[in-house]
């Protein structure tokens, strides 16, 4: 390689006694010029250089008689004869010719910076590849896509290659590769790049590649595509209010000039003109709804070429919903009502009923019949539109239902009949609904002002805690719910109450019962802790004679 020392050998065959050995350097022409020379003189080789024809370094010999070229350049590769001279046994000589080698440069390549027509019906230069200062020259090899472009060296109108070496002052050889190809609209994403492939000692190969590259080129345009973006649905609605962006592409290259225009009674109406091919509509309403059309203008596209196209613009809407009604709707008990829900969008939106989320039906008109105090709430008119997701709108009113009140009561302590006693403590509850709301009281005092029932649907409930007495098994405890409609009553009853007397004699007794049993045993115990005195506890015992 160059730059490192070579070393020339020159060994005679078979056992020589004294011999002369002598290093030539032969020119072109074929003269040789003397280097140096070795002679055995004893055991040992005398070595000596006459000229080195100028070369730095100078040559040397080695102890063996090995001529050595030390940083060895591409100027040393010339023709080296070895001569030995064995007097009586003859002269012999051999020849060695050296090869420098020099790995070129990192490869530069130097592609076209204008625009290439597809149309033109000649090859165009691509780009120029440099490989500099190697040795020997190497070879230039192109690619596209990784695949290795086999153009010839001869010109012709769909490609070929221009070589040029040049042999630098340094002796190094540059090689220089032109590519010319007649481009196609295939290579508008076409990647290429070029590679050196260069020898090294021992039959090795080495190899440089250079960056890839694309080429600008100039074709026209042959279709053209015009879309609309987000945010349209599937079937190409857009919501009212919402931006909305209008897309169009042209095949051409470089990119043409765009026009957006808006037909109107068969008119244009030209919206903008730009290269980005990109249109936005900001807060679009339904008015915007129509045909809106994108035209290309390249004037390079062929005649039958299609450069413009057009789409529907598809606003939905829908405007807030109206009720039969107001806000709340009065009826009477037992009565029947329709309330209707009219609505304006595009597409036709679809309407559904529902109370406390639970489904009545679709429509919209709401049909209610036997009116019951369960009927009154609020009620949902909503109003959809399936093919435009996030587009819908709900309006309620409230059913109020007017009638006389209704009673339930609930004894919290309930006792069988007859099983009450005079003093019981129990807690008597009344729940009444109605419209307007009814006023609960009371045949005794005490009751708590009626609030809201848990769990809602119009009741009202008021409280009463008590004790029994022997007058409430007789006339009971009335609860009555009233309004403008009407009123309602319940009566607690509790039947017959044992007086608080019988059950204090009982007790007396119970208490006297047992006092006698106490002083029946106490008396028994005393009798046996005198049986054995004389006369204690003996009736007519008489005494021994």
């Amino acid at each position: 390689m160059r730059g490192e020392s070579a070393t020339l050998d020159c060994t005679p065959l078979g056992t020589q006694g004294h011999f002369v050995l002598e290093w030539f350097l032969a020119d072109r022409s074929g003269v040789r010029h003397r280097l140096a020379s070795a002679e055995v003189q004893g055991s040992e080789l005398q070595a000596r250089v006459h000229d080195s024809r100028g070369r730095s370094p100078p040559y040397q010999l080695d102890s063996r008689g090995r001529l050595v070229l030390t940083n060895a350049q591409v100027g040393d590769e010339r023709d080296y004869v070895c001569v030995v001279r064995a007097g009586a046994a003859g002269t012999t000589e051999a020849t060695t010719q050296l090869r420098v080698f020099a790995k070129p440069e990192a490869t530069e390549v130097i592609p076209n910076k204008g625009i290439l027509s597809v149309t033109d019906n000649f090859a165009q230069e691509i780009a120029v590849c440099n490989s500099p200062n190697g040795n020997p020259a190497p070879q230039i090899t192109w690619y596209r896509d990784g695949q290795r472009l086999e153009v010839p060296m001869e010109v012709n109108p769909e490609g070929y290659t221009a070589t040029r070496t040049v042999r630098e002052a340094s002796g190094l050889l540059s090689l220089t590769s032109t590519l010319y190809l007649r481009p196609g609209k295939a290579d508008r994403d076409a990647s290429f790049h070029c590679s050196v492939r260069y020898r090294l000692p021992a039959g090795q190969e080495g190899h440089l590649d250079s960056p890839s590259f694309h080429l600008s080129l100039h074709y026209p345009t042959e279709h053209v595509h015009f879309w609309v973006g987000s945010p349209s649905t599937a079937e190409g609605w857009v919501r009212e209010g919402e931006s909305v962006q209008l897309f169009c592409r042209g095949d051409g290259s470089p990119s043409p000039e765009y026009t957006f225009f808006r037909l109107q009674d068969k008119q244009e109406d030209v919206l903008k003109t730009d290269l980005e091919g990109n249109l936005t509509l900001d807060g679009v309403q339904r008015a915007h709804s129509g045909t809106y059309g994108c035209r290309v203008e390249d004037y390079d596209a062929a005649e039958d070429a299609e450069l413009s196209q057009t789409l529907e613009l598809r606003v939905a809407y829908l405007d807030p919903l109206e009720l039969s009604t107001g806000e709340e709707l009065s009826v009477h008990l037992n009565s029947s009502t329709a309330v209707n829900c009219s609505v304006q969008g595009l597409p036709a939106p679809a309407l559904r009923w529902t109370k406390d989320s639970i489904p009545l039906g679709n429509g919209p008109t709401l049909s209610l019949s036997k009116i019951t105090f369960d009927s009154a709430g609020t009620y949902f008119c909503e109003a959809s539109m399936p093919r435009v997701p996030l587009l819908s709108r709900t309006r309620s009113f409230k059913l109020l239902v007017e009638g006389p009140p209704e009673v339930k009561p609930e004894e919290t302590q309930p006792q069988a009949k007859g099983s009450w006693r005079e003093g019981d403590e129990v807690r008597l509850v009344c729940f009444a609904r109605g419209f307007p709301e009814p006023k609960l009281s009371w045949s005794q005092l005490g009751g708590s002002p009626a609030e809201p029932a848990p769990g809602g649907q119009g009741w009202v409930s008021s409280s009463l805690t008590l004790k029994v007495t022997s007058a409430l098994s007789r006339d009971g405890v009335s609860c009555e719910a009233s309004n403008p409609h009407g009123n309602a009553r319940h009566v607690f009853h509790f039947g017959a109450v044992a007086p608080q007397t019988a059950q204090a004699g009982v007790a007396v007794m119970a208490v006297a019962i047992s006092v006698g049993l106490l002083l029946l045993v106490v008396a028994a115990f005393y009798c046996m802790r005198r049986k054995g005195r004389p006369g204690c506890c003996r009736r007519g015992e008489k005494g021994a004679p």
